[in-house]
């Protein structure tokens, strides 16, 4: 009974992990666990299925992985090269005296017992699980083979799970990233965006950024979040972008009335769930430029100087899209000098539980005062690698800087 509960524990242990580096790791240790084995080893093997394209290893002392640095990866011969040859499960209790056994390499620990058992992933043989010296000094039995052939068949799924989730979370990024725009020429402002998923494999996100060119050298630039991790949310960013975009070209509208029409919009049309968003424009205004802003309970935008000084635009926000579209959203302005540097961002850029936002955004304040003298896309990117959040949320940036003198 402690066994069998020691593989049911293995098993969900194993279908937790969403990395193929971390399932296969579990898998091998797991697997000494429940026989109790003081080495093991995960072959993966090449698509020819002929030698190993990968060995995982668990149990070495630091000593006994120094002892075989130099040592290649094990080709595929011997006792190992026998389970690939024959896939079926193998034990043996003294491994020299096997008929193919062909000697350990310099520095390779001492082993004399092994449990080998191969792992199939849709019927084909993905690899081979090798497990070696029990601790007791007992050969492996019939017992601990029953064990791991149970275990190797629930990897087998584990593997395929992890597999068919990469390839959907690969091709929900690239989706994701099909529906963010390439900034167009904004000429004479220069512009940069990034857009980064998060650090842990997740869904669609609803994060988004845009960059408008407006009649009479202005330009309009947006950033947004939508709530939630799912196709809703990129369908909600998708509308939503597009929806301003329409909504834009009105010179005489200011950007806080603009997100009212647009609220208002949604609200008729479409069940979107909660968004925020800041949008801004700036246009020319004597020797410089003024920015005018308004935001639906979006993250401030950062303003750095020409002198590299860098301000946080706290600002009185709206509400977020999709809570009341008939509250009076605010508008705010503030001249700007040439050569001055805008951030805008979305939460996952700041977004950490250990710490209150107000410490993340003044944290991001001094990274950007850094790196400010880097060009516009080095510099938007120096944010995206060195933000203060843990990464559990996908972010956007984009950076404005307005022409030198």
């Amino acid at each position: 009974m402690d066994r069998m509960q020691g593989l049911l524990d293995a098993v969900v242990a194993i279908s937790r992990e969403v990395e193929l580096p971390a399932v296969l790791h579990r898998i091998v240790t797991t697997a000494m666990e429940l026989v109790g084995a003081r080495y093991g080893a995960l072959g993966v093997l090449s698509e020819s299925g002929e030698r190993l394209d990968a060995f995982i290893t668990a149990g070495l002392s630091t000593q006994e992985r120094d002892s075989l640095s130099g040592t290649d990866l094990p080709s595929g011969r011997g006792v190992l090269g026998h389970l690939i040859s024959h896939p079926e499960p193998l034990r043996v209790d003294d491994i020299p005296a096997h008929p193919s056994s062909a000697g350990f390499p310099p520095g390779h620990p001492h082993m004399r017992t092994l449990l080998g058992v191969a792992i199939s992933v849709r019927g084909e043989i993905y690899g081979d699980l090798y497990l070696s010296e029990r601790r007791d000094g007992q050969p492996f039995d019939v017992h601990d083979e029953n064990v791991v052939l149970a275990l190797a068949s629930a990897a087998g799924i584990a593997i395929e799970n992890v597999r068919l989730f990469e390839r959907v979370r690969v091709g929900a990024e690239q989706f994701q990233r099909l529906l963010l725009p390439t900034l167009p020429d904004l000429r004479p402002f220069t512009a940069a965006a990034v857009y980064r998923p998060a650090a842990e494999p997740s869904q669609l996100g609803g994060d988004w950024y845009d960059a408008i060119p407006l009649p009479g050298g202005a330009v309009a630039v947006v950033i947004g979040d939508v709530v939630g991790h799912d196709l809703q949310a990129a369908a909600a960013m998708a509308s939503t972008r597009n929806m301003l975009r329409a909504l834009l070209f009105d010179r005489s509208t200011s950007p806080g009335a603009v997100l009212s029409r647009l609220d208002r919009t949604l609200q008729a049309v479409t069940p979107n769930p909660v968004t925020t968003t800041t949008l801004a424009r700036i246009e020319p205004a004597g020797p410089g430029w003024r920015l005018w802003w308004s935001s639906a309970g979006h993250v401030p935008p950062l303003l750095i100087t020409p002198d590299g000084r860098v301000e946080i635009l706290s600002a009185e926000p709206g509400l977020p899209l999709g809570v009341d579209p008939e509250e009076p959203r605010p508008d705010h302005s503030r001249h700007l000098p040439p050569d001055t540097t805008l951030v805008f961002f979305t939460d996952g850029l700041i977004e950490h539980p250990a710490r209150a936002i107000d410490t993340s955004l003044a944290e991001l304040a001094e990274l950007a005062a850094a790196h400010a003298a880097l060009p516009l896309q080095e510099f938007a990117c120096a944010l995206a690698d060195q933000h203060p959040s843990d990464g559990h949320d996908d972010l956007a940036l984009l950076a404005l800087r307005t022409p030198p003198a």
